[in-house]
């Protein structure tokens, strides 16, 4: 055995070891997009929350419906038709 074998050993490794890292930085570079267009989507979707909540509250206003519970109108009660057998 000569040198020869150890060094074409080393010269693969190495390969190996470049083509790995990049590989990890290449996953790194897409996951690290991945994740600012999530937080961008979710921001968005609580400005989109935001501002349908503002909508309720501008139509409970038009209405005259304010965001405190009103004292509501007790239900009328039931009043069930007499049938004929009630009349005695």
């Amino acid at each position: 055995m000569d040198g020869h074998d150890t060094d074409d050993s080393k010269q693969s490794t190495a390969d190996m070891t470049a083509f790995v890292q990049n590989l990890l930085q290449q996953m790194q570079a897409r996951f690290q997009a991945m994740s600012d267009s999530i937080i961008t989507k979710i921001d968005d979707m609580g400005g989109r929350i935001d501002e349908l909540e503002q909508s309720i509250n501008d139509l409970k206003v038009e209405m005259g419906v304010d965001g405190s519970p009103s004292p509501s109108v007790p239900p009328k009660p039931k009043v069930e038709p007499k049938s004929a057998d009630d009349s005695a």
